[in-house]
Parts: C-alpha cells; structure tokens; sequence
C-alpha cells in the first residue's frame, strides 16, 4: 500500500502489533479481561493512570500524525484519536466508558478476533507498504 510517510507506515506496524497482542491475549485469557475490568471498577487510581496513559499516546499520535491523504494515513490518524478521547474520557467521565467497557466483556471472543484481524492488516500494511515522501 502506498502512503505519504514512512511514519505512518511505522505507526501502522506498532498499532497493528499491539492490536496483535491484545486479540491473543484476549483470546488465550478472556478471564484477564473481565478481572481487568473489575480492577477498574474497584481502583479509581488505575483508572486514572490508564487514562491518562491513553490520552498521551493519543496526543503524541494526533500531533505528529494528522495526515488524511491515503486510506492508511486516515486509519492511523483516525485511531490517535479515538485513543485521545478514550484517554479524555477515562479522566473526565470514567462511568459510562467502563460500563460499555462491562457490556463489550459479552463479546470478548468475537472482539479479539476483530483486533487480531484488524492487527495483522495494519501490521502487513505497514510492513510492506510504501512511502512516497517522508512526512
């Protein structure tokens, strides 16, 4: 795939690993998960720290990748972010992320697979794509 920046082609290659790990641990723990889950209910501080992670990542993301010229560049843009309202809403308004965050728990299987899928795409994408210019 051919994009305009070697960094959105590196970007790509790190979200799609760690989307990667996550559907297998997702897959091979789905029980970590939901403890995951409860930790968060039951340690505001974690909550916190994770959003507060989450939202640094996003910036950083949304900082030096806001390229919408190419359907990947638009993809890795797009998920910086999701990553930096998620972040934002993990230390405003924790509540009604985690209850979603509760509710996705349901389908823990079927979202491991759409990460694992979805990582192995970008992953490819990233690893044998092109860059036209080096943005």
């Amino acid at each position: 795939m051919d994009t305009i920046s070697v960094l959105t082609l590196r970007l790509s290659e790190a979200m799609g690993l760690y989307m990667i790990l996550t559907g297998i641990g997702a897959l091979a723990s789905p029980a970590r998960w939901r403890a995951v889950m409860d930790d968060l209910d039951r340690l505001p501080g974690l909550v916190m720290t994770l959003g507060f992670s989450v939202f640094v990542v996003g910036v950083a993301i949304v900082v030096l990748h806001s390229i919408w010229t190419d359907p990947l560049a638009i993809i890795v843009s797009l998920i910086g972010y999701v990553a930096l309202i998620k972040g934002a809403l993990l230390l405003a308004v924790p509540g009604p992320l985690l209850r979603v965050g509760h509710w996705s728990m349901g389908f823990i299987r079927a979202w491991a697979v759409v990460a694992l899928v979805l990582g192995i795409l970008l992953f490819l994408a990233g690893l044998t794509g092109r860059a036209t210019m080096s943005v």
